[in-house]
């Protein structure tokens, strides 16, 4: 176990200005949340709570998941680990924890709460909303996370169960079970009133109350709280939706299907799982309009319910010792590459927001371009709380970058279930498992329109072994 002699673990947090009580830490996840922010550089789109945010602490634009999939992303963020690929990850872990003579290291929350803290999650901070498995995802003997978390919630109200709240339209809608049932659900929907009209306001309530509850402790807590949308179907209420109705939304970029080999995928989710009546938005330019105009009013109605966490912190008066993080799971196609969806080693598939606040962090609101992965974020929070460092950690605390914003980074590993990638401060490259290459050089104007890989084979050598290297972890 790496461990900061106290003197010096004390010197690092003062770099950063926290007191000397141990700082509480509230991490907000978003799920299916690209970089689609203003101050990511989406002008349209209307985000002023998580702006502020940035605009308080340092905002990662160049951070990258480790896999373009709910479960498995969130798998690298809770364990600090390269994992397997695919949804079912975090349950493969727990299930290896109960077996005996199985040594599996401690996840994030577990860390903490080994080390004096009160853990909670409200919400989808793992793959399953809540944390559980079973029929309809409420079995509370089926744990995601075995001994991370001192309470875990998932309020449903009228979607009966997490499995409902997770695919949820208004009045109590809930996706059918099957990919392809006849008796799919819209795939976007702007109703209510009220944001407990759609799912996510019961989660921001229940958030809500946990950090009261937590800030008037005198143990500092560890907050987790996971919010569903942007994920599909792309449900807000209305009010969320009006300011984008008769916006001129800018051009898709290089919309066009590959004509070589890749990560390309059909978008199968997304164009098989719901009704689209007949449009498709690969080849139909205003439907594809709508659908991304339904997506930003999601990330509006997720924005506001950030506001009122961060407003509740600041009410509460924990405000001036808790580190704050918000984090996309992945990044999301909206019509890129002609994939609408996830699932593919592109830019737009592994890119997602991550900025961090925390007590004294120098130079708040500069950017950081330098390239880093969800793996970091695990040492990151245990450095800046002044705690054990794990060993097993496969990441690196982001601590250089929040005391210098112009310090660079290094490698982003990543991977799907036939194909890793690897992102270089230049270049994409990304080996299939029966070694076909792709590279992409983003200095060039080309970007990942044009696969290089043929032209430069000592990069692409290079650079193989680099993944190699990464992937040996």
């Amino acid at each position: 176990m790496k461990r900061l002699p106290n003197f010096i673990s004390a010197i690092c947090l003062s770099a950063l200005g926290a007191s000397a009580s141990p700082p509480n830490v509230l991490l907000i996840c978003v799920d299916d949340l690209r970089p689609e922010l203003k101050s990511f550089g989406v002008d349209y789109i209307q985000s002023p709570n998580i702006d502020r945010l940035a605009a308080s602490g340092r905002a990662f634009h160049r951070h990258y998941v480790n896999a373009p999939t709910c479960g498995a992303s969130r798998y690298t963020m809770l364990t600090g680990q390269y994992g397997p690929y695919g949804n079912q990850a975090l349950f493969a872990r727990a299930k290896a924890m109960a077996q005996p003579d199985t040594s599996v290291p401690p996840s994030m929350p577990k860390w903490f709460r080994q080390h004096g803290y009160k853990t909670v999650s409200v919400g989808k901070v793992s793959h399953h909303p809540g944390g559980w498995g079973g029929e309809d995802w409420y079995d509370q003997n089926e744990l995601e996370l075995p001994g991370a978390w001192d309470r875990q919630l998932m309020p449903t109200g009228q979607w009966k169960h997490p499995r409902g709240a997770m695919h949820a339209l208004a009045h109590g809608e809930i996706k059918p079970i099957g990919s392809f049932s006849e008796n799919k659900m819209d795939a976007f929907q702007s109703e209510g009133d009220h944001d407990t009209d759609q799912h996510d306001g019961l989660i921001a309530d229940a958030g809500l109350e946990q950090l009261e509850n937590l800030a008037s402790s005198h143990t500092p807590f560890f907050l987790a709280i996971g919010l569903i949308k942007p994920h599909l179907p792309f449900g807000s209420p209305q009010r969320y939706m009006d300011p984008y109705k008769e916006i001129e939304l800018p051009p898709i970029p290089h919309p066009q299907k590959p004509d070589w080999r890749s990560t390309w995928h059909g978008s199968g989710e997304f164009m098989n799982q719901y009704h689209h009546y007949g449009r498709d938005p690969r080849e139909d330019a205003d439907y594809a309009d709508e659908v991304r105009r339904h997506y930003a009013a999601c990330v509006s109605y997720v924005d506001h319910h950030v506001g009122e966490i961060l407003a509740k912190l600041e009410e509460t008066g924990a405000a001036e010792n808790t580190i704050v993080v918000l984090w996309g799971d992945h990044g999301w196609n909206l019509g890129e590459h002609a994939i609408w969806g996830k699932h593919n080693l592109f830019e737009e598939g592994l890119r997602s927001p991550l900025i961090i606040s925390a007590p004294g962090l120098k130079s708040p609101g500069e950017k950081s371009e330098a390239v880093v992965e969800t793996v970091d974020l695990f040492p990151t929070l245990v450095d800046l709380a002044g705690l054990d460092q794990p060993e097993f950690t496969h990441g690196t605390s982001l601590r250089p970058m929040l005391e210098d914003p112009h310090v660079s980074g290094h490698t982003a590993f990543g991977y799907s279930g036939k194909a890793r990638t690897l992102r270089t401060d230049r270049y994409r490259f990304t080996l299939h498992e029966d070694g076909y290459a792709e590279l992409y050089d983003h200095e060039s104007a080309a970007g990942e329109t044009q696969n290089i890989a043929q032209k430069h084979p000592d990069k692409v050598a290079e650079l193989t072994q680099l993944l190699h290297e990464r992937a040996a972890r």
